[in-house]
């Protein structure tokens, strides 16, 4: 299959790409790096992405920001980063892409495990993510052609725990191979609107 990686080489992506890159062809995208540079949160380079990529059998995003601080702390535009970037940056992509995909294509996103699992600073991220879990419930049951849609939602990665560990008091951190099969369970498989979590 020929597959989009957005964010290939953050740690999340570096995980998919690992797994998938063995038995597929990738076109690795990062906002500064990969074979295409992208930000999410601008649509216009999200349609010309797809203009030069052509036709493909999957889209699999890892990619977006959001702004982490204690609720007391966080004004509006705050909220907007996580809103602007991981929530309608995916979504967007989700949009864009079906014009894109083959019949029966994969489009899978990225939530988290704050979504499920609130922690301190996390309230942003929680919001996001729970949109995002549920923006691939409503859209899997409407997209055309056989198309599919997923979210993976990973735990703590072991490769971030000397960056966030104290984020993620008595979280068990979970592998990189773990969280690449979670991608490949989306992509390859047959289900959709289905919510992969790995803790």
């Amino acid at each position: 299959m020929k597959l989009i990686i957005i964010g290939a080489n953050g740690t999340v992506g570096s995980a998919i790409s690992n797994e998938l890159g063995a038995r597929h062809e990738l076109i690795r995208v990062g906002k500064a790096s990969g074979d295409i540079q992208l930000d999410i949160s601008d649509s216009a380079q999200i349609r010309a992405l797809f203009a030069r990529t052509g036709k493909v059998d999957g889209v699999v995003v890892a990619a977006g920001s959001v702004h982490f601080a204690p609720l007391y702390e966080i004004e509006e535009q705050h909220f907007h980063i996580g809103l602007n970037s991981k929530l309608m940056g995916q979504v967007n992509v989700a949009q864009i892409a079906q014009a894109y995909l083959h019949d029966g294509g994969s489009i899978t996103l990225t939530s988290g495990v704050v979504g499920e699992v609130p922690i301190r600073s996390g309230a942003s991220a929680a919001m996001v993510n729970g949109a995002l879990e549920g923006f691939v419930r409503g859209a899997a049951i409407e997209l055309p052609r056989g198309l599919r849609i997923n979210v993976v939602s990973p735990g703590l990665l072991e490769a971030s725990v000397a960056a966030l560990g104290s984020f993620f008091p008595g979280f068990e951190a979970v592998s990189a191979k773990r969280v690449g099969l979670a991608y490949a369970k989306s992509v390859e498989g047959a289900q959709t609107g289905q919510v992969y979590t790995v803790r």
